[in-house]
């Protein structure tokens, strides 16, 4: 980063942004206005790629070592356990030498299976550099089978319906479909599905007749508030298609039944800013998980379908308890499982249904209280059994099968690590205190010889309430096994303690986000475990790399700063911007002084400043739509300036054929975790002092 350095130089063209009586220099404004086509920006992107090939050159043969142990760990050939959908158990295969899956199923009577999606062959012979499937869904009557492609990591995707009697596709795909809703009416003939403004906002559901042109299709409800964002689901009884529009705090629900193709939806709650609900279908009456009334962890009430839902006179179910935080539900014939956090781990309980009512909440008990449970994929509403999973930092994922009357489970399948010996490593959890007294959460592992201090990764978030649970991960393996310690950081802004915690790091609270991991990583020094410290975050967690190595540079060793939401203020003042509008719950309008204030205190691009940085590895993808190119690249290119003497090694990764989520495949994936863990093993052996003079 000095003088001498061989790193590109951005061109400069500075403009000036002036709002609330401030003027904000920027000399990198370009990279956004000229858009990801442009030559210059491509030219640009495409020699810090080069750079970044050069600083990690001598690096390789360590990248590829590791890659060697995580390809050791990696079961390349396996089957993910089958999800029964009517007379159909639908699963999915990975075959060694193929990066990505395969989609299948078999009738649950016995017989053949039948291969409905090879993804390694439609790349192929598309000739798709990156390809995902973020959904399928089959017919009720399971003739045909529906999935969602997106074939550049724009979240922009064709919808395909396969029939399964012919093996080809059924119609010509429906096009630019949001990737995140498909629901089928009973019939198997319509189904429902969205798509997005010019914002990349869903803002509109339609439903679509098989063999019917796309421009026939239906708009059964649109959403033209910019704060909304529109989905469609089937019930769980499968009576009731359920339309909802979200916003950060707030829901309204729509319904329509789900038998009558030419069915229109009707109002079942609406919108209250500040009132959340998770709305099921009881079949007499609708069920909500709601924090109205002050409920701030949130209570379960129930209330008959003959009016509008009104959450503040519904009977509870289950009642407000501020030592519970409830976050989801599962409804099946004779039984309700909720899904929540208590001491801030993940919980279920079970509900039995009799007579109309709902009996007293079970807590479903594990043999590890410091471990994670989810509700797995439930597809089948009459069973007396569900599907969960289970994991704990030193325990692989389990598929376990949940007796909904005796809680007892029963193990379907334990995610196979080859080479991973469980008893090798131990997890611990702590305590770090926050400037203004709060006590933070953290979660360690490591391998049980490793002799502490020891070069420690610092792992966070903190954002949408979104909790980074302590689970385990085989791409960790390389770095416990060379002695290092990883750690979590549940920083407000999750919702680790509840929804509290969530609150207490958003909006004009934000700032505790990272003054949180910050303490985290002050303490691991003082408590004796961590020597060097490796900070790594994504998308919003690269935020907060972004502010921690602005707040307090020494304390890294290096940074991770992934997909990095960078340039707060630009792209939360731009409502063009996918996300933009949506996300005035999450950080602020900065149309507004006091919002703006808060975000230009913390704003990594704009506080970056001259002085000494760590090592920083940046990452973005072109093709991204929920953090655009241009953040990492005005980030990187304006630090090149600004990092004096003693700085760390930047360098700055674009993937040219993909967005947010990187690549598709599942060994470059794992090469990708190799050549970020041979760069941390550098800075901290010291290997990176001149790697890019």
């Amino acid at each position: 980063m000095s003088s001498s350095t061989r790193a590109p130089r951005a061109e400069r063209q500075p403009i000036t942004h002036s709002i609330h009586g401030e003027d904000r220099p920027d000399d990198y404004h370009w990279f956004k206005t000229r858009g990801k086509a442009d030559a210059g920006v491509l030219a640009y992107l495409e020699a810090e790629n080069a750079h970044l090939d050069m600083v990690l050159s001598p690096l390789r043969a360590t990248q590829q070592v590791i890659y060697d142990e995580l390809l050791s760990h990696l079961q390349e050939d396996d089957e993910q356990p089958p999800v029964r959908e009517g007379e159909w158990l639908y699963f999915t295969r990975v075959q060694q030498g193929r990066a990505h899956p395969i989609y299948l199923r078999r009738p649950v009577a016995g017989g053949d299976e039948q291969t409905l999606l090879d993804v390694n062959a439609l790349k192929e012979r598309e000739e798709l550099d990156n390809v995902w499937v973020p959904l399928t869904r089959p017919s009720p009557d399971g003739r045909y089978w529906a999935y969602l492609l997106d074939p550049s990591g724009q979240e922009v995707c064709e919808l395909r319906v396969l029939d399964t009697q012919t093996g080809a596709l059924a119609e010509v795909p429906l096009q630019g479909v949001s990737g995140w809703t498909l629901a089928w009416h009973a019939d198997g003939r319509h189904f429902l599905y969205v798509t997005e403004d010019a914002t990349q906002r869903p803002d509109r559901v339609w439903r679509h007749a098989l063999g019917q042109p796309q421009d026939a299709d239906e708009v059964l409800f649109q959403d033209d508030d910019p704060t909304f964002r529109v989905g469609a689901s089937l019930s769980e009884n499968g009576q009731s298609l359920l339309i909802g529009s979200h916003a950060n705090r707030a829901q309204e629900w729509w319904a329509l039944d789900a038998h009558d193709p030419q069915a229109r939806p009707r109002l079942v709650l609406p919108r209250e800013r500040g009132t959340e609900v998770t709305l099921a279908d009881g079949g007499d009456h609708w069920l909500a998980l709601t924090n109205a009334g002050g409920a701030e962890e949130f209570k379960l009430v129930r209330s008959p379908k003959t009016d509008v839902l009104n959450l503040h006179s519904a009977p509870e179910v289950v009642p407000y308890s501020s030592a519970r935080h409830l976050t989801g539900l599962q409804l099946f014939r004779d039984h309700l499982l909720l899904s929540g956090r208590e001491d801030g781990y993940k919980r279920l309980w079970v509900l039995a249904r009799r007579d109309g009512g709902y009996g007293e909440a079970r807590r479903v008990a594990f043999a590890e209280d410091t471990s994670t449970v989810y509700i797995g994929d439930n597809r089948v509403y009459d069973t007396p059994t569900a599907r969960v999973l289970y994991a704990s930092l030193t325990r692989p994922t389990e598929h376990l099968d949940l007796d909904l009357n005796t809680l007892e489970t029963t193990l379907v399948k334990a995610i196979p690590v080859p080479g991973y010996d469980p008893a090798l490593y131990v997890s611990e959890a702590g305590w770090a205190t926050a400037p203004d007294g709060e006590r933070v959460p953290v979660s360690m592992v490591r391998r049980r010889d490793t002799a502490l201090p020891a070069p420690t990764v610092l792992y966070g978030y903190g954002s949408y309430g979104h909790p980074i649970e302590p689970v385990f991960s085989m791409t960790r393996l390389p770095l416990l096994d060379r002695g290092w310690v990883w750690a979590t950081a549940h920083i407000r802004g999750g919702s680790e303690l509840g929804r509290r915690w969530y609150d207490a790091g958003r909006l004009e609270r934000k700032m505790n986000t990272f003054t949180d991991f910050i303490a985290v990583g002050e303490h691991l020094r003082a408590a004796g475990v961590a020597a060097e410290l490796v900070a790594m975050g994504r998308s919003a967690g690269g935020l907060l790399m972004g502010a921690v190595v602005n707040l307090r540079p020494d304390l890294w060793k290096a940074a991770f700063v992934g997909v990095p939401f960078v340039d707060v203020l630009s792209t939360m003042l731009d409502d063009s911007i996918p996300l933009t509008t949506g996300e005035y719950d999450e950080w602020g309008n900065p149309n507004d002084p006091q919002a703006y204030a808060t975000m230009r205190a913390y704003s990594p691009y704009d506080n970056l400043k001259a002085g000494t940085y760590p090592h920083l590895f940046v990452s973005t993808g072109l093709h991204d739509p929920r953090v655009a190119y241009w953040e990492p690249a005005k980030y990187v290119a304006r630090l090149r300036t600004l990092a004096g003497p003693g700085s760390g090694t930047l360098v700055l990764k674009t993937h040219l054929g993909a967005g947010h989520g990187g690549s598709s495949g599942r060994y470059d994936a794992l090469n990708e975790v190799a050549e970020e863990y041979a760069f941390a093993l550098a800075a901290v052996e010291g290997k990176l002092e001149n790697a890019d003079r």
